[in-house]
């Protein structure tokens, strides 16, 4: 009856939201951006709801690649939550992202941003050196091409990156429909980002009310 150890849980891992910006946004091409956008509304309200212990970093905010996506303000605004703004490529080069990383104290790390082939590649294999178990969620990242993301998740789950997306993050994290604490939460999200499944849901709420 006991879980695997390998499945993600709200205690176990840190969520990195890796350069949700416009400038970085305006040439990913490997995804439709209102779905990208979805998707990272649902991981960042995901960790919201279940109190992942989370790192927003943003990379030349005031000078180039400019203000996050209004999504992961939603749930982490800016005026609270610390980005941590870079010059470097590789989250993990950045002294104050790398001990904001390891400070969590968590064994799993989860990534998601852009671009995929730079900014999830970079902080992954590095994270893997250093015995970290490292997940991407792979329809919260994108990348100039479909082939560059592509060889970029290839390359990543080689080295031994697990990939999972983003409702497989929600739903991993809630794992048990009894657990009320978090199932309204969890329903509300999906209801608003959740696309068809968002729509059941909903449907289902407003017929079992007759």
């Amino acid at each position: 009856m006991k879980p695997s150890k390998n499945l993600l849980s709200p205690d176990n891992h840190a969520l990195v939201l890796i350069d949700f910006e416009g400038q970085m946004a305006f040439a990913t091409k490997s995804i439709e951006m209102a779905t990208l956008r979805t998707n990272t509304a649902i991981i960042a309200g995901a960790s919201k709801i279940f109190n992942v212990p989370t790192i927003v970093t943003t990379v030349a905010e005031e000078s180039f690649s400019g203000p996050v996506f209004p999504e992961v303000e939603e749930f982490y605004p800016q005026a609270t939550s610390g980005y941590i703004d870079r010059t470097t490529m590789n989250t993990w080069e950045d002294e104050n992202a790398y001990k904001a990383i390891t400070s969590t104290g968590k064994a799993k790390l989860v990534l998601a941003g852009l671009w995929t082939g730079v900014c999830i590649v970079g902080p992954a294999l590095s994270a893997l050196h250093e015995d970290y178990e490292v997940y991407v969620i792979t329809d919260a990242c994108g990348d100039v091409s479909t082939e560059a993301h592509e060889r970029a998740i290839q390359r990543m789950t080689q080295e031994g990156v697990k990939p999972i997306t983003s409702i497989q993050y929600l739903l991993e994290l809630q794992r048990d429909w009894a657990r009320q604490e978090t199932y309204e939460a969890v329903t509300n999200l999906m209801k608003k980002y959740g696309g068809s499944y968002g729509l059941g849901i909903h449907y289902a709420h407003n017929m079992l009310k007759h």
